[in-house]
């Protein structure tokens, strides 16, 4: 059994892109920017333990489940072809057994938090669940995924400020409102980094019909990414500085709007190569962000 298990492992890892890891720390920086406005400063490290390691295992079950329901489309798109489920190196069963594993090890994770953040986790497991079928319906899927993207923040507070009651006045009293508008403005963010990805298999995704935001947006994808960004940036200045952050803040703020210019150079002729380039480097970007946060509260 040993044995077996050590040949899957590669597939396994391949499977979650362990060697991409640009994919979990999108999802871990706003939250781990949550973390500490919530906790005005360094969270602990148990908090700090169980969104770290609660993210990188949520994004790998995410993988697995997206794998299994897009299987038909990505044999068509060069990118994505050679994927272990698309490829029939991993069966569909074997798959969502990885994700149900990876998922549940996450969910004893959050167990050691509060009532408000379990019940917030069922909330962010149906949304994980519902993207990979979005974009059938959703002429813009990538909001979908900005949502499950986000999830982490609302999560991150309730953590902290939470309370032991089981009710949706527990979760709402642990989750003030800018926490939700701070949900809603790193949506953008998504939409942006997205977007990009999307604009790489836009050819491949025509001739399948799948629906993109990079379709939906035609012509004006490029002005749609950075209005995106500006939106994402813009909102989080605003709401960061509302719930405490300062001048440093700002500065990492500042340090994304940079990037983010700069991604703009990479994106505006269209080229897969510099459109996967912009998506693949916005980890650095929400690294500013958070980093100008927790810079903020260190030196206060």
């Amino acid at each position: 059994m040993s044995y077996r298990f050590s040949e899957r492992l590669p597939l396994y890892l391949d499977l979650i892109r362990w060697s991409r890891p640009a994919g979990w720390l999108l999802l871990l920086w706003p939250t781990l920017a949550a973390l500490w406005i919530a906790d005005d400063g360094f969270p602990g490290w148990h908090l700090l333990s169980v969104f770290i390691a609660g993210t990188v295992l949520m994004r790998s079950a995410g993988c697995c489940i997206n794998d299994v329901a897009d299987r038909a489309f990505d044999r068509h798109v060069e990118r994505t072809a050679q994927r272990p489920v698309t490829s029939g190196k991993v069966p569909v069963q074997e798959a969502l057994a990885v994700g149900a594993v990876l998922a549940f090890a996450a969910f004893l994770l959050v167990l050691t938090t509060n009532p408000p953040t379990i019940l917030l986790s069922f909330a962010a497991l149906a949304i994980t669940l519902l993207y990979p079928y979005a974009k059938r319906f959703v002429s813009m899927p990538q909001a979908v995924l900005g949502i499950a993207f986000s999830f982490g923040i609302p999560m991150a507070f309730a953590a902290v400020q939470g309370a032991r009651e089981w009710s949706l006045a527990a979760v709402g009293a642990a989750v003030p409102p800018q926490a939700w508008w701070l949900l809603l403005g790193n949506l953008f963010w998504v939409l942006a980094y997205d977007t990009e990805y999307a604009m790489v298999d836009r050819n491949d995704d025509l001739k399948i019909g799948i629906r993109t935001s990079a379709i939906t947006l035609g012509r004006f994808d490029v002005a749609g990414v950075m209005l995106f960004y500006a939106v994402y940036l813009a909102s989080w200045g605003a709401l960061t500085h509302s719930l405490g952050a300062g001048h440093f803040a700002w500065l990492g703020i500042a340090l994304g709007a940079a990037q983010a210019l700069w991604h703009f150079t990479l994106i505006r002729d269209r080229s897969r190569a510099g459109c996967f380039k912009a998506f693949r480097l916005n980890h650095w970007l929400g690294a500013s962000v958070f980093g100008g946060i927790a810079l903020d509260y260190a030196l206060r």
